[in-house]
C-alpha cells in the first residue's frame, strides 16, 4: 500500500489548528478516513472541529472520549462527520463492536486515538500526527493508499 507523507505543517495556536482542520476538510469526501495522534491536549478535537466548520456539519464537535461516537450529519448537502475516540478503546475487536464501517463509505470518518486500531476500516486513510513542542505544535498528514497517492489542493501547507 503506497504511503506518502503530504506535509508537515507548524501550528503555533488552537485558531491556526482549526483553520488547518478547515483546510483539510475541502480536499475531504465521504469514505474517507483520518486516524489521528498525539498526546492528551495536542488538538485532536480542535482540529476536527475546524473540519467540522469545513464540511458543514451540525456541531458542537466536542470531544467523544466518554460516548466513544458522535454522528455529525452534514446541514449542507455534504457527507457526514463521524467523529470516534478509540481511547477508551481495548483492542479490534472493540472498534469492530462499534460498527464504524457500516457509515465509512458515506461519512468522513475522523478516529482520535486510533493508530493501531481503526486502519482496518479502510484500505485509505489519512494519518494525522500532531507532536507538542515549545509554545506549539506540529501536524504531521501521511496519506496511505491510493486515494491519497496525489497531494490535494486543499493540502497545501497554510501561508
Amino acid at each position: 500500500m503506497p504511503e506518502q507523507t503530504i506535509e508537515t505543517i507548524d501550528i503555533p495556536t488552537a485558531d491556526a489548528m482549526r483553520e488547518l482542520g478547515r483546510r483539510l476538510a475541502v480536499a475531504l469526501r465521504a469514505g474517507d478516513l483520518l486516524v489521528l495522534t498525539g498526546p492528551l491536549g495536542a488538538g485532536k478535537t480542535t482540529l476536527v472541529q475546524g473540519i467540522g466548520e469545513g464540511l458543514g456539519v451540525r456541531g458542537p464537535i466536542t470531544s467523544p472520549t466518554f460516548v466513544i461516537a458522535r454522528v455529525h450529519p452534514s446541514l449542507v448537502g455534504g457527507p457526514a462527520l463521524v467523529h470516534a475516540d478509540a481511547y477508551r478503546i481495548g483492542g479490534v475487536a472493540e472498534i469492530d463492536d462499534l460498527d464504524l464501517d457500516s457509515s465509512t463509505a458515506t461519512s468522513v470518518t475522523a478516529v482520535e486515538w486510533g493508530e493501531g486500531l481503526a486502519e482496518g476500516l479502510s484500505d485509505d486513510r489519512l494519518e494525522v500526527a500532531i507532536a507538542l513542542h515549545g509554545d506549539g505544535r506540529s501536524v504531521r498528514l501521511t496519506g496511505i493508499g491510493t486515494r491519497w497517492a496525489d497531494l490535494p489542493a486543499g493540502l497545501r501547507p497554510l501561508p
